[in-house]
């Protein structure tokens, strides 16, 4: 095209959909869903793709998603429903505002997301939080964003720069680091990494973004308790926390069991993310449900209703994910990481701009460390000295950069929050980007005392 090398027209390809995606749902007003359905068609079309292709990549794009997290969506939704129904989120929110009070209270939400992330997938951590979030808002009168960013902030740097979460697992498998300091280091950058763009980019954000979460949502999450008969504090918190001690068991056994030892496979179903999830909403049933006294029909009827606000959420994230995967498959990301390792730089550099570059490229932040790792590794075996874990921190950061359109969190924020597309961009995407660059700053500094 015009004379450009491949490489430069799939990257051209890429901008033109992306931009296109931008214009049908911020001028044209057609729903997100049918917007990335047309554009990741529209994607592969002019990228050159077999028509056959284009279907079946969307196809998986949206299943692979919608795998995990359709289901941990639902589960959680039913779990969030329960405990906003019986009072559950109403107490954790009241004790929150006593012992913290009403002007730190985003910093409460932000250590309790910070430990939850540690073994929680993102999505998980969000269907669990959020109806604290909302609650927590409504109680204190303090902006929505105030108290959800540092909430976002949390979970979003856990699952980018330490394991277990499957990015950094990975990198740390590619580049031969050890897990244990690799874990260490990344707490090191994550706590101050989050500080910055959770409470103070939050607070400072809430002033200009003043959004109003959906009615609709807000009925179902953060509605008034349907009973007098509240759980306890410690009640609710053992069920919400239920998944992430299981998680976490999981982490412990397989870090000190051999494998293929029995306790090991065992908890390697139980401390799975959905089966974690399916175990603490049947321990809800009876803390929230029967145990308060309501039937088994109104329980049921609660998990009924819970789905119904979800529908539109799921079908935007598979949607999302078909969009990524189109750009996977019609080889953006390789491009991009070939352009990338040309440049003179630092490897800690290098790694942290190949990461950026294809999670820009796929909107997959484990992608864009899996594929970029893959392309540093064998570079960085060239220059010794190179510090394994900081690289796989600053892959993992480099992962985090930039989030938009393409990028399935960037619509469940979006949709949870009821934002803009613009809205979600000045909250969500400068988010993302302020921890990818603050984090790297905070390696890059690391790296001179380790």
């Amino acid at each position: 095209m015009l004379g450009m090398s491949h490489d430069a027209t799939l990257l051209f390809n890429a901008v033109i959909a992306i931009l296109a995606l931008i214009l049908m749902i911020t001028r044209l007003r057609i729903h997100p869903f049918i917007a990335l359905t047309i554009t990741s068609g529209f994607l592969g079309l002019i990228s050159g793709m077999p028509l056959p292709k284009i279907v079946k990549s969307f196809q998986d794009g949206f299943g692979g998603v919608l795998g995990f997290v359709g289901i941990v969506l639902g589960l959680g939704t039913m779990l969030g429903k329960l405990m906003a129904e019986s009072g559950g989120a109403d107490q954790i929110s009241q004790t929150l505002v006593r012992a913290f009070g009403r002007e730190r209270v985003h910093w409460a939400m932000m250590m309790g997301a910070f430990l939850v992330g540690i073994p929680l997938f993102f999505e998980i951590g969000f269907v669990l939080l959020i109806p604290l979030v909302f609650i927590v808002a409504r109680r204190s009168g303090v902006p929505l964003f105030k108290i959800g960013m540092p909430m976002l902030a949390s979970l979003s740097v856990m699952h980018g720069l330490v394991p277990p979460h499957p990015g950094p697992l990975l990198a740390i498998g590619i580049f031969g680091a050890d897990i244990g300091k690799t874990i260490f280091y990344g707490l090191l950058v994550g706590l101050p990494t989050v500080i910055i763009a959770g409470p103070m980019f939050g607070a400072f954000i809430s002033r200009y973004v003043d959004i109003k979460p959906s009615e609709e949502l807000m009925a179902q999450l953060a509605r008034e308790p349907q009973t007098t008969n509240l759980p306890g504090f410690a009640t609710t918190l053992i069920t919400v926390l239920a998944p992430v001690f299981l998680m976490l068991l999981k982490t412990l056994v397989d870090v000190t069991l051999p494998e293929g030892h029995a306790m090991r496979d065992l908890m390697d179903f139980i401390g799975n993310p959905i089966v974690a999830l399916l175990a603490a909403l049947l321990l809800a049933i009876w803390t929230f449900g029967i145990a308060r006294g309501f039937t088994r029909q109104q329980v049921l009827k609660f998990v009924d209703q819970s789905l119904a606000p979800t529908a539109a959420i799921v079908l935007i994230i598979g949607a999302g994910g078909g969009f990524k995967q189109m750009l996977v498959n019609s080889g953006v990301g390789t491009a991009i990481g070939q352009l990338a390792v040309h440049a003179q730089i630092s490897p800690l550099l290098l790694a942290w701009f190949v990461a950026g570059v294809i999670r820009v490229a796929t909107g997959s932040a484990t992608v864009a460390t899996i594929t970029g790792a893959g392309i540093v590794a064998p570079l960085v075996a060239l220059i010794p000295g190179t510090n394994k874990e900081l690289l796989v921190l600053a892959t993992g950061a480099g992962s985090l950069i930039l989030s938009h359109v393409n990028d399935a969190g960037f619509w469940l924020v979006k949709e949870y929050f009821n934002m803009s597309v613009g809205e979600t961009f000045k909250t969500w995407t400068v988010m993302e980007t302020l921890i990818s660059v603050v984090a790297i700053i905070f390696i890059m500094l690391l790296n001179l005392v380790v």
